[in-house]
């Protein structure tokens, strides 16, 4: 993985897309570490200090973009934040013919 580089309310990661195995389906993820989570997680915190509480599971509304391909969705904190997922559905990697173990490039704006 590489850290990714926050620039204001965006934010870039290059990392590896992921597959997991859940009871009922297959997802695929992104996981977000380095300085971009450290920029998620600050975006969190003064959301939550605006707003007076946190959406859902911790979650951050984001706008994300894969190649071509962009999409709203959310990052959810994993490891007290020091680590953030963003699910990729199967349209998103049909669009831009990705698959489990590919080196992609993303970019969130922080909603």
């Amino acid at each position: 993985m590489t850290i990714g580089q926050a620039q204001g309310e965006r934010v870039s990661h290059t990392t590896q897309l992921a597959r997991w195995q859940g009871e009922k389906a297959v997802y695929h993820l992104l996981v977000i570490t380095g300085d971009a989570a450290e920029a998620i997680a600050m975006h969190a915190r003064l959301l939550r200090l605006e707003y007076g509480t946190r959406r859902g599971f911790g979650s951050v509304k984001v706008i994300a973009r894969l190649g071509e391909t962009t999409w709203k969705s959310s990052v959810f904190p994993q490891n007290k934040a020091s680590e953030w997922i963003l699910l990729v559905s199967k349209k998103v990697m049909r669009a831009e013919d990705l698959a489990a173990g590919d080196q992609v490039t993303m970019e969130l704006e922080l909603l």
